[in-house]
């Protein structure tokens, strides 16, 4: 008989099809899963559970008591309680590194689309009004030799440095956890404390993983360290920034303009005052999304999800204390 998985919102189609024709698979998407009789039915068989953003807490693990990996098809995992998972002995795995540059290409997409005012110069093409040559009211900012403050240092972070020392020979600042000796000597990047990264930096960067310690990092005290001209960009996960503090500075003229791929809600709701303003590049979560980083991303968590399955040890484990567990 097969074993039972259960995918969840996303997973590229030549992987579902394998997977389709290996296991008993359920497909699910934009469901209530406390409520979806059908969704309950399967979770209580399931091996295993791959895909994007399920809320996998103690109440949803009470109803699988055959769950032996959960396979995120993503770098962050705020979604999983890990800590519920390894008391429970199930594997956890995520897939970093495939998204690694693409996510570093749109921090620079958002950032130079911001900094040169991208989509409202298109927009106004677009809306046959330009009709004379533009003068300084629509003027962007240089991006070269200007200074970056890259906070979070990790994979993504050290990818933006490299793009922002040989791509535009940029002043590079960074804040993280611990020193990135790597980093330092690659990219000729120094270590501040936050506070000088913001108040030094004409584009702060935010890349951290949403974790208890980064959740409201930039509020309206780091918008009042940053400069007047700052442009800020979020590529990490909404909910680390106060998004009312970053309307405010906005709205006051305490930054001068952001790039966004992340939101508290999302979808972002239509009534969000970011969506009103010019100087705000807005993105729907598509840091990673191309068709060749979203399929290696499905292969990899395919990979995690069957060794899983078959008790080999998944190639990028959260919590690999599970596995020696498993294996004493």
């Amino acid at each position: 008989m097969k074993k039972k998985i259960i995918v969840y919102e996303r997973l590229e189609k030549p992987v579902l099809k394998s997977l389709q024709e290996k296991y008993d698979v359920k497909f699910f998407k934009n469901i209530d899963t406390q409520t979806n009789e059908e969704f309950m039915n399967h979770l209580k068989e399931a091996e295993g559970i791959i895909g994007l953003a399920l809320e996998v807490n103690k109440t949803l693990l009470d109803n699988a008591p055959n769950l032996k990996i959960v396979s995120n098809v993503s770098v962050g995992y705020n979604n999983l309680d890990i800590e519920e998972l390894t008391k429970r002995h199930i594997m956890a795995t995520n897939t970093p590194d495939v998204l690694t540059d693409t996510v570093a290409d749109t921090v620079f997409g958002i950032l130079l689309a911001a900094a040169r005012r991208i989509p409202e110069l298109d927009n106004l093409v677009k809306s046959k009004q330009w009709v004379e040559a533009l003068g300084p009211d629509y003027y962007g900012v240089d991006i070269h030799h200007k200074t970056i403050g890259i906070i979070g240092m990790g994979r993504i972070g050290q990818a933006i440095a490299q793009r922002a020392k040989f791509g535009f020979d940029m002043n590079i600042l960074y804040h993280s956890r611990t020193r990135k000796q790597d980093a330092e000597t690659k990219f000729d990047a120094t270590y501040c404390s936050l506070d000088d990264l913001l108040s030094k930096s004409d584009f702060p960067v935010l890349i951290t993983p949403l974790t208890p310690e980064t959740r409201g990092l930039i509020s309206k005290r780091e918008f009042q360290l940053m400069k007047p001209s700052a442009i800020f960009i979020n590529a990490s996960r909404g909910k680390t920034v106060v998004e009312k503090d970053l309307i405010a500075a906005l709205q006051t003229g305490e930054i001068a303009a952001a790039g966004l791929d992340v939101f508290e809600q999302e979808p972002v709701s239509p009534n969000n005052s970011l969506l009103e303003m010019k100087n705000v590049v807005t993105l729907p979560h598509v840091g990673s999304s191309t068709y060749e980083t979203e399929l290696k991303m499905s292969e990899l968590a395919a990979r995690n999800l069957e060794a899983g399955l078959n008790g080999e040890k998944p190639p990028t484990m959260i919590n690999p204390k599970v596995w020696e567990l498993l294996t004493k």
